[in-house]
């Protein structure tokens, strides 16, 4: 009806990967989540060249609504992500610059390895396979960089070479019963081996093949240079390429209009004096006298300094249950992510007796529409520190944390390093800084790999390692809620 309504139709649309969407269309109904949130705000301020806060598209839940804001309020130009000379130093993002400083004080840990594993079934062509994967590289510098020191400052070298060599295992010599036990083996260690970050190279492909038709890959990447979301990348990259070259085609996807280095000079350069202050001082005012450690009751005493040996337990929600869960968000005005996170919350407030309660959770970070395709670091990790009174309904706890995550969301570009060092909290080796426990909801997009001829099966490793007392992980699938307790 408006060319602002129908732009932002058109928004809604790619974002909620639907045919169409009505102007009196509902948002949440349609699927939509914080995330996918994210990502309109930031294609509106690619598109319309407007800023808007993440907390109006929980208000204004319908395009006409969300129209009718935007003609009222007064539009602000953001500051544009482009394209730079690669001929001056290349600084750290923020984020790199603390895994870098980590690495130094404990260097050859994989507790930030970020491995893909997959089963392959199927007749396999590991030249086409190797080609797709090279070309990956090329494509995203971040796979090429390692890090050096120059003139007291640490640095991004970006390597021209982007072969990515596929190291190949044949068990097939062993007898059938002994190689699923072998592969299994050979992967753990191989996705648990240290990755120098000034030598490099920061990612490794490694094939182990079982029979014929029968393989297992695996696809490491320190954290440095990728994050959760950069795996989706790479497996919708791998599979869109392999297709190709399988074909004999050229590559079908378009050249990048930015790179991570890129990014992390924009960042440098946006997030300084005032703009860093009045952002940090927002956050020092949110967690000014929070306690310092959640008291769980653990069968042993904290060590004087922490480890980070772990284990996982899995679980699974079924579907119905997840589905009250959203019909609850919906009649709240909330997400499925702040019902999790309120229930989080009250749970650990029963279990230590302490009512003020901080859990740390990652958030995809891709603030611009430029940077959604890119394998980098972006995510960041906000502090969501929440008052559970025992006196209060269920409601009124999901109501207060639906505002702590809208209001941390629309603050969230000050990096969690950048908080730690202007709120100098107690430091102490026997936990970690501002919170100990975690929850993250995982819904990055994450496309299904096809690779034609080949039927790929996701392979869950057991985790061994713990950054946090304890964290929970859930990830939406067509059967339900999983989860996952790391302590």
């Amino acid at each position: 009806r408006t060319r602002t309504e129908a732009k932002l139709a058109s928004i809604w649309a790619e974002v909620l990967r639907v045919p169409r969407v009505g102007v009196r269309d509902n948002f949440f109904a349609l699927g939509g989540h914080s995330l996918l949130a994210m990502q309109v705000v930031s294609r509106m301020r690619a598109e319309l060249e407007t800023e808007v806060p993440l907390r109006v598209l929980f208000e204004a839940t319908t395009v006409e609504a969300l129209a009718e804001r935007l003609e009222r309020s007064s539009r602000r130009f953001p500051s544009r992500l482009m394209r730079t000379s690669r001929d001056a130093p290349r600084a750290l993002s923020f984020a790199q610059q603390r895994l870098w400083f980590i690495d130094q004080l404990d260097p050859g840990t994989a507790l930030y390895n970020v491995p893909v594993v997959v089963r392959l079934e199927g007749m396999l062509r590991q030249d086409v396979l190797e080609r797709a994967l090279s070309e990956v590289s090329r494509r995203h510098e971040a796979l090429r960089t390692t890090f050096a020191q120059e003139q007291g400052q640490t640095i991004q070298v970006i390597h021209a070479k982007a072969d990515l060599p596929l190291v190949v295992l044949d068990l097939q010599g062993l007898e059938s019963t002994r190689r699923d036990e072998e592969a299994r083996r050979r992967v753990e260690q191989e996705v648990l081996k240290p990755f120098d970050l000034q030598s490099g190279p920061l990612s490794r492909a490694f094939l182990v093949k079982l029979g014929e038709q029968e393989h297992v890959l695996a696809f490491t990447m320190h954290h440095i240079v990728s994050d959760g979301w950069s795996v989706g990348v790479l497996v919708r990259e791998v599979s869109a390429l392999y297709a190709a070259f399988a074909e004999g085609r050229p590559s079908p996807l378009p050249e990048l209009p930015v790179q991570y280095a890129d990014y992390a000079l924009w960042q440098q350069q946006t997030l300084l004096g005032d703009v860093l202050r009045r952002e940090v001082d927002h956050w020092k005012q949110k967690l000014s006298g929070a306690p310092p450690v959640l008291e769980l009751p653990t069968d042993r005493p904290r060590p004087a300094v922490r480890g980070n040996a772990g284990a996982v337990q899995r679980f699974r929600w079924p579907a119905s249950f997840e589905k009250g869960l959203r019909a609850l968000a919906r009649r709240e005005g909330a997400s499925l992510y702040m019902v999790l996170l309120a229930g989080w919350q009250a749970l650990m407030s029963r279990y230590s007796g302490q009512s003020d309660i901080s859990v740390g959770s990652p958030i995809a970070g891709r603030t611009r529409a430029e940077v959604e395709g890119l394998i980098g670091f972006f995510v960041n990790t906000l502090v969501l520190r929440t008052q559970v009174e025992g006196d209060k309904s269920f409601q009124a706890l999901l109501a207060q944390v639906r505002e702590t995550v809208l209001d941390a969301q629309e603050h969230q570009e000050v990096p969690f390093e950048k908080l730690v060092e202007a709120l100098q909290p107690e430091r102490s080796l026997s936990h970690t800084p501002l919170f100990q426990t975690l929850l993250a909801l995982q819904n990055v997009p994450m496309e299904e790999a096809r690779l034609p001829g080949l039927v790929l099966k996701p392979v869950e490793l057991e985790g061994r390692t713990s950054k946090f007392d304890v964290s929970v992980f859930f990830t939406e699938t067509a059967q339900g809620l999983s989860g996952a307790v790391e302590y």
